[in-house]
């Protein structure tokens, strides 16, 4: 354990973070049981106050940081919780970069790669970020592309460029647009699509699925999406440019498929 208080003047680049996760994320190995304890027995302050796990922190406020696990007790906890990035893995992150500045870090996202863990998940984005890492702070994901799906995936280079994104995606003041190619050709080519949809099942019951629902059922989500036909093959099929005004799972997939003019390939 290191015996030494230290006070912390967070900087611009930090500030917009919840206390915790600043907490743990400037020092790597401190679980959140821990920073809840240094919290309540007021180890851990803002300013001179006491603090809250969820206190958003402003630039120049100063972080009294109790003495804490020593650097090689803090390097074996990141290790034993494996998250070490393979050189190939790095390798491969790396080639997948195509745009960088001192706030975001952008992703040309393959298919048939996943964006996060999950049952018999084990290889993802966003186990492979520590290969992005300026030393300092881990990239942070703020939004998601489903496995199948490829396209840009933008990251957060520091917790103040996180709590910005992440306002813009919440607030949809950051415009989204997919493309697709799909079965024949929509008419009219151009315009926007409303409808209610909830979980359901496919065909006997073997699979989750997407389906048409009234306003009245419980479980039923609003959804709206703005298309456009950029070009066609005859009347076979088309390009569609998609952009969804709300989120909802499986939204565009539902959507095209409502016109008729489903996404050719989607199971």
């Amino acid at each position: 354990m290191s015996g030494d208080v230290r006070n912390i003047e967070v900087t611009y680049e930090e500030s917009g973070a919840r206390l915790d996760r600043w907490f743990k994320r400037k020092f790597e190995g401190v679980t959140q049981g821990q920073v809840e304890k240094f919290l309540r027995t007021g180890q851990i302050r803002v300013d001179g106050a006491r603090a809250k796990s969820s206190t958003r922190l402003e630039p120049g406020q100063t972080v009294r940081v109790p003495p804490l696990p020593s650097k090689a007790e803090l390097e074996r906890a990141r290790e034993a919780r494996g998250r070490q990035v393979s050189d190939k893995d790095a390798a491969f992150i790396r080639n997948m970069l195509i745009y960088q500045d001192d706030d975001i870090i952008a992703l040309s996202k393959p298919a048939g790669l996943a964006v996060q863990g999950g049952t018999n998940t084990n290889r993802h984005i966003d186990g492979m970020l520590d290969a992005l890492s300026d030393g300092e702070h881990r990239p942070k994901l703020v939004h998601r592309l489903d496995r199948d799906t490829s396209g840009v995936l933008l990251l957060a280079k520091h917790p103040r460029a996180a709590a910005e994104l992440g306002d813009m995606f919440r607030e949809r003041t950051l415009k989204k647009v997919y493309w697709a190619v799909v079965a024949g050709v929509p008419a009219p080519h151009q315009g926007q699509i409303r409808s209610w949809m909830m979980k359901g099942f496919g065909p006997g019951d073997e699979k989750e699925r997407m389906v048409p629902a009234s306003q009245s059922d419980k479980g039923s989500q609003h959804a709206v999406t703005e298309y456009a036909v950029v070009s066609t093959a005859g009347q076979k099929a088309a390009w569609v440019a998609l952009s969804p005004l709300t989120g909802r799972t499986h939204q565009l997939r539902f959507h095209m498929e409502e016109m008729k003019n489903a996404i050719i390939g989607d199971t």
